[in-house]
């Protein structure tokens, strides 16, 4: 069965807070949350500006999937990390 946007919000909220939390995080990881995000962008129910900030998220795991230092990665987008897990919870 799959899970629903709210479930995967949830899920997308959780890894992007154990990023923020412990400063790093591995490949299947950015992996998931690509995959969690692919899925939420087609869903009609998702608002624009969720839309908006899922690209944003998108991009940060693709760039964690190509990192060379990954755990430097998670680093430098913390304060995105930050604002992403609070614009979560605002929707």
């Amino acid at each position: 069965m799959p899970l629903s946007h709210e479930h995967q919000m949830s899920l997308l909220k959780d890894i992007l807070t154990n990023h923020q939390s412990d400063c790093c995080g591995s490949v299947s990881e950015c992996e998931q949350v690509e995959r969690l995000v692919k899925s939420l962008m087609v869903n009609m129910d998702i608002d624009s500006n969720v839309k908006t900030i899922l690209t944003e998220i998108y991009d940060y795991s693709q760039g964690g999937i190509g990192a060379a230092d990954l755990d430097a990665h998670i680093t430098t987008h913390q304060n995105d990390l930050s604002q992403w897990v609070d614009d979560i919870d605002q929707f």
